[in-house]
């Protein structure tokens, strides 16, 4: 019953509409309490539709809490990210991940020979051909290549 951080709120209000409490804070009474207490039906009634009225207002806070939130955290992410740029004929190595077939084991290469980059796209990904100038026909992000320097 604790908020969280990236709604500002807890699940329990956005999914029931109102906050948990315990029994001895029953802002709301439940119909066996009503019963007890010998309050009005209509007031019962009254009371829940507002507070099924404020559900969806309180539901479109939480989304803007949690749209602020991440903006936020991504200019937070953003002032460490040190952005890399590649021109047109620079020579790279491209990452051996694990799950392919060139990675064979504990002391096997991380980095596959040098490419050429053939055009720089949008967004960090870039064209690769070889050295011999053969077209893999490979599309790449820049996240996955460093500068190889002769």
């Amino acid at each position: 019953m604790t908020a969280h951080t990236s709604v500002g709120t807890t699940s329990y209000l956005l999914l029931y509409g109102m906050e948990a409490v315990i029994p001895g804070d029953v802002e709301i009474p439940s119909l066996r309490i009503i019963v007890k207490s010998e309050i009005e039906d209509t007031e019962w009634v009254k009371t829940h539709l507002e507070q099924l009225m404020l559900i969806d207002e309180k539901r479109l806070a939480a989304v803007c809490f949690d749209q602020l939130y991440q903006q936020i955290m991504t200019r937070a992410y953003n002032k460490k990210v040190c952005p890399r740029h590649f021109e047109v004929g620079q020579l790279v190595l491209k990452c051996i991940f694990p799950y392919q077939v060139e990675a064979k084991g504990k002391f096997a290469p991380n980095w596959r020979r040098p490419y050429i980059i053939k055009k720089v796209l949008l967004k960090g990904a870039l064209h690769l051909v070889d050295e011999e100038g053969r077209v893999p026909d490979m599309t790449i992000n820049a996240d996955t290549i460093k500068r190889y320097y002769v």
